[in-house]
């Protein structure tokens, strides 16, 4: 018997905490005047479920169960899938446009049909971002890596971590903390730019 079998896989862990750089995001988003229209999946389809994904940080598995309900005011709401925790996030006008516009092939869910297993889904949309990648000349890109920017963004803005870890959707702001204040060399340097602005302030 295999002692790993049904334990639930730790994405979080698993996954390099590497975020897209902003010039690997312009890449991909230019990308989709070259997806080729494949299994019926349709550009603006591929637009929205990007900008999701950058725009919110939420898994895949997230995105793909995603309901239209879960959209109310130009604002998501969501319980994740994984830690069960709820999740509100404004989206922009951009994105609620490319939601609206979004034709799929059940009335319930913009990414899924809600036939068959999800997880199935998923792997659909996995092969899906793969072509987008690499026609975008993007190397070890994932879904998951959109999840990374969106905290990126947020923790160069300013927005203070705790904060972060309720968009994110976790129990509390250490798991967020262990996950990426650290990863961020961009921060680091900041952060650092402070103190030698301290230094100067007052040498």
């Amino acid at each position: 018997m295999n002692p790993a079998q049904g334990l639930e896989r730790q994405e979080d862990d698993a996954v390099p905490r590497e975020a897209f750089t902003e010039e690997e995001i312009k890449r991909i988003l230019g990308a989709y005047q070259r997806y080729p229209l494949r299994g019926g999946v349709e550009i603006v389809r591929v637009k929205a479920f990007v900008q999701l994904l950058l725009d919110t940080g939420l898994r895949i598995g997230d995105a793909v169960r995603l309901e239209r309900r879960d959209v109310q005011g130009g604002v998501l709401r969501i319980r994740t899938a994984k830690r069960k925790r709820p999740v509100s996030i404004p989206l922009s006008p951009s994105l609620l446009e490319l939601l609206d516009a979004v034709i799929g092939t059940s009335p319930h869910f913009y990414f899924w049909s809600g036939l068959g297993k999800l997880k199935s889904a998923i792997g659909d949309w996995q092969r899906t971002l793969s072509r987008l990648f690499k026609l975008a000349a993007v190397p070890d890109a994932c879904a998951h890596r959109f999840r990374h920017t969106f905290v990126k963004r947020l923790l160069m803005s300013g927005v203070p971590i705790d904060r972060v870890a309720v968009l994110l959707g976790h129990k509390c702001p250490t798991i967020t903390m262990k996950h990426y204040a650290e990863w961020i060399p961009e921060r680091q340097k900041q952060l650092e730019a402070y103190i030698r602005l301290v230094q100067r302030n007052f040498a």
